[in-house]
Parts: structure tokens; sequence; C-alpha cells
């Protein structure tokens, strides 16, 4: 039987496609292929440090023994697998390095941002295609391919919402789940209609309320959005070998758009932009990329917190202020941050994944150890004690001025007074590592080192620079997994 579209309009899933089953490397602009670069090595930064993270050993303790279990059972154990998962070397199949690669660069929540009607993180998705060019023996040409691709689909998703999923309790990696199994299904070179069926196949199993991210959080806070990458490589994989999934799932009958509409939002039904999902989509190099618009984080925290806590940072450097000097901290920010960062579960934290969303915290560590490193949110300072009196100093509040000029701008202003009476304020709009104060890639080699350099060695870590930022130049990807291995 013929497959018909279900719809007399164009599908969304088949122009998306389309799109990307047709964009091949020279299409790119050489900006473009730059950024990928940079954002690879940022990322591959911020997994060495995310595989010293407990929620990443316990993932890797487990898929280890789920092979091994296979293994001893007869079936196709992942032990002796095609794809490698960083730092440990262990080999198993692709969907699970992709999943385990992935996680790791997002265990910190220290890689790149991207926030407009949603947030996302779109290095969070790139694993996937790395892990399927291992596989299937491509190039860093087809890898950086993947991950514009990646970038391009996921940081239009989160543009197009009226108002966006997350205002309405839903967690960004529902639209990852959109994404994904684009840039997977690029790799495996799909034809456009198993790339429908691919999206089709994801997004039907990967719907993620905001509970992740909302109160107390846990592991899975930065669980889910890997978990969408790790959905989309399985997903193309399925659709090559023949597997369907609705292509009516972006705008068709219950797909996203008519299942969100039926939600109200200050009195109007949520909408999405179609059109602009798709519009002038990028196919020369004369084009524009969205890749060229993602940030990178100067901090290890939640993307909101920067730019208050750069203010407070050069507040109190500017002012020489004590620990022992402040009364009060104000901390002015557009609404949804204050929603998110500074709820009552936020001043109290006491795991890892609550503090580095949690503007109290923050703020108060900034205070008082002058830096916010990884090595603030270890356990021990995370639970210790003496910084509750200062975290309960701070005042979050939401500033409706800073509410008209977001997502252009990531407003904040921070009011420092002191037991004298005193006040000093900083407003800061555009955090280091946005786009417009972008970091360098000697910078961005700084944060490399400052989170590898112990787990695989610092003259590693330059090796590992060198084969990143010439990429393009790799028949095989094997020499990146060499270098990512920590050697016993």
């Amino acid at each position: 039987m013929s497959h018909q579209p279900t719809e007399s309009k164009r599908l969304l899933s088949h122009i998306i496609a389309e799109w990307a089953c047709s964009l091949k490397y020279e299409h790119l602009s050489p900006e473009a292929i730059q950024a990928a670069k940079s954002f690879w090595f940022d990322s591959i930064g911020c997994a060495l440090g995310g595989s010293q993270q407990d929620d990443a050993k316990i993932l890797l303790k487990h898929y280890r023994a789920m092979s091994a279990a296979a293994d001893s059972s007869g079936g196709d154990g992942g032990g002796n697998g095609r794809a490698t998962a960083f730092v440990s070397g262990f080999k198993t199949n692709p969907v699970d390095a992709a999943f385990l690669n992935g996680h790791m660069i997002r265990a910190m929540d220290y890689n790149d941002i991207y926030w407009k009607a949603d947030p996302c993180h779109p290095s969070d998705l790139i694993a996937a295609p790395l892990a399927l060019c291992e596989s299937e023996g491509l190039s860093g040409q087809d890898l950086i391919l993947a991950t514009i691709i990646a970038y391009e689909i996921e940081m239009r998703l989160c543009e197009v919402g009226r108002p966006g999923v997350r205002e309405y309790g839903w967690h960004h990696a529902t639209l990852s789940a959109f994404a994904s199994p684009v840039a997977a299904g690029r790799v495996l070179n799909l034809a456009p209609e198993e790339m429908v069926s691919a999206m089709g196949i994801s997004a039907s199993r990967t719907f993620c309320p905001g509970a992740v991210t909302a109160g107390k959080l846990t592991n899975m806070k930065n669980t889910v959005d890997p978990w969408a990458g790790r959905m989309g490589a399985e997903s193309a994989l399925l659709a090559r070998d023949g597997f369907s999934g609705p292509e009516h799932i972006i705008d068709g009958k219950e797909g996203l758009f008519a299942v969100f509409k039926h939600v109200q939002y200050k009195g109007q039904p949520a909408t999405f932009d179609g059109e602009g999902l798709v519009k002038d989509l990028p196919n020369s190099p004369e084009s524009h990329y969205r890749i060229l618009d993602c940030g990178m984080k100067s901090f290890p925290i939640e993307a909101l917190s920067h730019s208050p806590l750069t203010a407070m940072m050069k507040t109190v450097k500017e002012h020489n202020i004590k620990p022992d000097d402040v009364k009060e901290i104000k901390v002015e920010v557009i609404a949804r941050a204050a929603d998110i960062l500074g709820d009552p579960h936020k001043y109290r934290p006491d795991s890892k994944e609550t503090a580095d969303h949690s503007l109290p915290y923050c703020m108060a560590v900034g205070l008082v150890d002058g830096m916010v490193t990884p090595l603030q949110f270890k356990e021990e300072r995370v639970l210790d004690k003496s910084l509750i009196p200062i975290m309960d100093k701070v005042k979050v509040v939401a500033n409706e001025e800073f509410e008209a000029l977001f997502p252009k701008f990531q407003p904040s202003r921070v009011t420092i007074t002191t037991n004298s009476g005193k006040s000093h304020s900083t407003r800061v709009d555009v955090p280091k590592g946005d786009p417009r104060d972008p970091m360098t890639e000697e910078e961005i080699a700084v944060k490399c080192t400052a989170l590898g350099g112990d787990v695989i060695g610092k003259a590693q870590c330059k090796k590992l620079q060198r084969f990143i930022m010439s990429m393009e130049t790799a028949e095989k990807l094997d020499q990146l997994f060499e270098l990512t291995t920590a050697r016993a």
C-alpha cells in the first residue's frame, strides 16, 4: 500500500526532512563550521568534567552491567560494540554510547545555552551523531554537518512557541525529541520519508514534564535531554530498517501544536509559529546558520544565573565588599528566572542539581569564595551550613521592565546593601559567553583544561584541542576517542 500524507497541507516534518537530507558539507558557511568545532571543543571539556560526577558514574556502571548480562546470556552484548564512551573507553552500541556521552556533556550544566521562547542546550544532542559517525566509520565533515543540523532545528524549535512550552509546565527535552532524530538521521543518510518516520518515532516517546527542573532537583535534571538524544539515535536506526512513525507529529492531528493549543496561558490558547520553524532554512555558504547565535557558559550554573552572578562579582570587586559587610543582596531578574531560581527549595539546596539552579546559593558561595567553579558544587560545599545565613540575605524579585527586554537581552540588576547603609548596584544585560561577548578559543581551552586536566592530563587536553579544531580533515574519528580516554 502506498503511503499518503494524512493532511492536505504539506506537513512540517516533510519540509524539515527534505532540507536536512539535501544539505551537504559544501553548503555550510566557514563561520558555521568554525562554530561547530568550537562547540565540540567546549562540549568535550564539559564531558571530561561531567564524567567525574556521581550520576555519570552510576550510569556507566549500569550500562556496563547491562552489557555484561547480555554477553552472558548469549545476546549481542555491548562490551565489544562499535561505539565508545568518553573517558572510560567502554565499547558499546551507538544508542547507549550516545546517551552516556550526551549525559557527560550535560552532567555539570556547564555546556552551551540558547534561550528564546524556550531554553535549549543543543550540545545535549550531538553525542548521538557522534556515536553513529563512529559506528558507521564516517568522517569529521560528516559530524560537523550533523552538528550544525542539530543546532539549527533545536534552536528554531525554541523560538516558535507562543509563549513556549516552559511557560505551561513542560521541559524543553520535549522539543529536543523532534530535533535529535534529524541530526542522527542525516549521519545515516536517511531518505526524507525515513527521516520523517524517525522524527515521529522519537517525538512520540519523549514528551517531558517540567517537574525535572522544578522545586527539589534530582539526577533526572541533567538526564532528560540526553535521553532525547538517545531516542534520536535509536529512532534513526529504526527508521533505516523500515520502522514507521507518525508524520503528523508536529502540526497534524493530535501532534505537538494541537496538543498544546488546548492550554490556556494568560487567557489565550498556546500557539506555535509553524511557518517560522521552516522559514529561510540555510542551504548555502552565504546563509546564516543558527549555530552562530548560540552561547557558551562561563559558569557551571543555570543560564539565567549568569547575568546576576556577573553583576554581583563586579560589584564586590569594584567596592571591595566582604561577606561580613553585607546586609542584603537584592537580585532583580525576569519572572521565569525568579520562578526557577528563587523558589523556597533553592534556599536550602541539598544536592548539586538544586545548587546550580539556586540563585541564593550561587550568589552566597560566589560572595564567600570569590569564584563559582565546579569546586563550589562538591557535596561538602553545597551542604556547608555556614552559607545559610548569607543565602537568607539574597532577595530574588521579578522586574517587569526587564521582562520586556528578554530574550534579546538577559537583564539583571544586583543591589548590595551593606551594614553601614550604603547600597551599590550593577546591571548586566549580556553575560560572558553570549555571541555578543563570545568565549575565545583560548578561553575555551582554559575551561577544558580546568575540567579535563585531572581526568586525561593537560598534555592530552592540548592534543584534543588540535584534533577538534581541525576536525574537518579527519577521515575517521577514532583519534577523538583515543584522546578522550583516561590513561590507566
